[in-house]
């Protein structure tokens, strides 16, 4: 069966993350244990308490940097997208309504540090656009730009070269990858 919306993705950490992230919060989890322990034992000492508290926020902070993932939703029935922050299980985001798709772009961004990242929009209701996706690899960018073009039946556009922006012909494309 077919799924009602497509989920756009960043790439999966790598495994050295996702174990840093769980030895973060079973540390952290760890002291709220050892915190609650010693309360139930010694309610007397506010400076060790204190501390505890520090470091399970300092840990819990590192276990979510570590394991927090974007993921991009797109309802197709209901138009509707959300940007959504994953930490495990949990998902935060909120569902907005798009109306009249126009089409996908990708475009060259300059980023401060004077490297580039593709990335690749999503244009509807005439001007505006919901960034999807940034990635250093335009392989990477075009297959995300083009299944999705391709899911919602709109054009795609090569804006990886300022003012020389191109449609790209998906079929040749199609062609080219099979």
């Amino acid at each position: 069966m077919k799924e009602d919306y497509i989920s756009i993705a960043e790439t999966p950490k790598p495994l050295w993350q996702t174990i840093i992230a769980a030895l973060a919060f079973t540390a952290a989890l760890g002291i709220i244990i050892a915190s609650f322990l010693y309360n139930i034992l010694n309610l007397s000492n506010f400076k060790t308490i204190a501390t505890m508290t520090e470091s399970v926020i300092y840990l819990t902070a590192i276990g979510i940097g570590f394991s927090r993932q974007k993921r991009i939703y797109v309802d197709i029935k209901a138009s509707k997208f959300k940007t959504a922050t994953e930490i495990g299980p949990f998902k935060i985001g909120k569902w907005t309504t798009i109306n009249n798709y126009e089409y996908v772009s990708i475009f060259l961004q300059l980023l401060a540090d004077g490297t580039y990242i593709f990335e690749v929009n999503l244009w509807y209701n005439n001007n505006k656009h919901f960034k999807l996706y940034e990635k250093d690899n335009f392989e990477d960018a075009l297959n995300i730009a083009y299944n999705l073009s391709e899911e919602l039946n709109i054009d795609l556009l090569d804006a990886t070269i300022a003012n020389d922006y191109k449609w790209i012909d998906k079929e040749a494309l199609k062609q080219k990858v099979i």
